[in-house]
């Protein structure tokens, strides 16, 4: 029984059974997070949802990341998974393609802010509800991000189901309706991606986890086999889904080491491709300068067959799309030498000279590159070819940010959304969450306004 096998694994777990290793990635998981959610304060899709929620929210008990108002724990929970979401920019489980931390740390800071819990409490909520989902991931990769579900939302549901039933102190038949629950929720659409609409999808899985273990608390019974039933999850919205994976070394091995933190704000099929294309770049100088653009007379950009299917966007109209072009983002990272969100904004993505490069670029599949690896070709009009090969991009499993890096972006991320605000105590405060004797008071250092 899969379903009873993960809720007994969630409810048995012990804090002090967490190897240090592994505590320490959750807070740099953690702190990446909340970090992407202060860059999305201030985003319209973030800024709308607050501002269409908040008159029937209440009472104001949670704090709204980068915001001044607060609101219930289940409305803050959806605001700021939104926002840690919205941009593109939060972590990364190589396989799944889930964004794991989003829909997980917002319902349990949330929480935190309703029923006091310690730091440590949070932590080890957090990294087990990251286990469930990306395990569900694990096993119904790669067909169910191919056939269209957008699988940080529909994944993410049940692991914020998971970390808050474990604050609860659910017992194993409760967890298990938690994640009955959970399944009822379980949605979120490709087509969504670049429109506001797809954060709205993890938003929804922060708020409807969180729900979903606050309904079995309070007896809304599920079914026996919410996963693996004939009808469940794992057989509707999957293909041969591998169930064997599910429980295999529960406790001993983990998923969360696997997490990856992005140094762009897009999607993570691109990073390799910036990184090839700022490299050539700097190869490339001549004089005062690179290439100028009117020299080049083709882009050839090759990858991983998801690299193709989520990014070949040679036509976009906006930033949001912008994250997932591959097009745009060669462009910028050739124009500008670098690709942040001055990058991927509306404004950048009308002007000109960005059009007439993007017009200039192609996207191909080729055998032997990982999703973490590319290979950009640049031709000029004398004839000559540049080219470079990446296979390990910055922010992959094989080329990691630093514990400083995280901090750096975290920095960046703050001043972007938040201009004005001190982001240092907040930042320690996260990097010693496991020392904090109440978490809620830790979240609350990042109202702004």
């Amino acid at each position: 029984m899969i379903s009873r096998s993960l809720s007994r694994f969630v409810v048995e777990s012990s804090w002090r059974r967490i190897p240090d290793a592994l505590r320490h990635e959750a807070k740099r998981s953690i702190v990446n997070v909340v970090g992407t959610a202060l860059g999305g304060s201030g985003d319209a899709a973030a800024r709308r949802s607050a501002e269409t929620l908040a008159p029937f929210s209440a009472p104001a008990e949670a704090t709204i990341i980068g915001r001044r108002e607060r609101m219930s724990c289940l409305d803050a929970a959806f605001v700021n998974a939104l926002a840690g979401n919205v941009f593109d920019f939060d972590d990364t489980h190589p396989g799944t393609i889930i964004h794991p931390s989003a829909p997980v740390a917002p319902p349990l800071f949330a929480f935190a802010q309703r029923r006091a819990m310690s730091g440590a409490e949070l932590l080890h909520a957090f990294i087990l509800g990251v286990e469930i989902e990306c395990r569900l991931g694990n096993a119904v990769s790669p067909f169910h991000y191919k056939r269209g579900w957008h699988i940080t939302a529909t994944c993410g549901v049940f692991g914020a189901a998971a970390a808050i039933g474990k604050v609860l102190g659910l017992d194993a038949t409760r967890m298990l309706w938690a994640l009955g629950n959970a399944s009822a929720q379980s949605c979120g659409l490709v087509e969504t991606l670049g429109t506001m609409a797809k954060s709205v999808g993890v938003g929804q899985s922060a708020r409807g986890g969180l729900l979903a273990a606050l309904l079995a608390r309070n007896g809304v019974e599920g079914p026996e086999r919410p996963l693996e039933g004939p009808r469940g999850f794992l057989q509707v919205m999957g293909c041969d889904p591998d169930l064997a994976s599910l429980a295999a070394g529960l406790g001993e091995r983990w998923e969360l080491p696997r997490n990856t933190y992005k140094p762009y704000p897009c999607g993570v099929v691109l990073n390799p491709v910036i990184d090839a294309v700022l490299s050539l770049r700097e190869q490339s100088r001549i004089d005062l300068g690179p290439v100028p653009a009117e020299r080049i007379a083709g882009i050839r950009v090759f990858g991983h067959p998801l690299l193709g299917e989520r990014a070949d966007r040679p036509a976009v109209a906006s930033g949001r799309e912008a994250q997932v072009s591959a097009q745009h983002a060669v462009a910028v990272a050739w124009l500008d030498g670098r690709a942040g969100f001055g990058e991927f904004s509306d404004a950048r993505v009308q002007a000109r000279d960005v059009l007439a490069l993007r017009g200039k670029v192609s996207v191909h599949h080729e055998a032997g590159h990982g999703v973490d690896g590319a290979r950009v070709e640049i031709r000029l009009g004398d004839g000559t070819v540049l080219d470079q090969i990446v296979t390990a991009a910055r922010g992959s499993s094989g080329n990691p940010l630093s514990d400083a890096e995280i901090s750096a972006k975290f920095r960046t991320l703050a001043a972007h959304g938040c201009p004005g605000f001190d982001p240092e105590p907040l930042l320690d405060a996260l990097w010693r969450l496991d020392e904090a004797p109440d978490a809620g008071s830790v979240i609350a250092l990042a109202a702004f306004g």
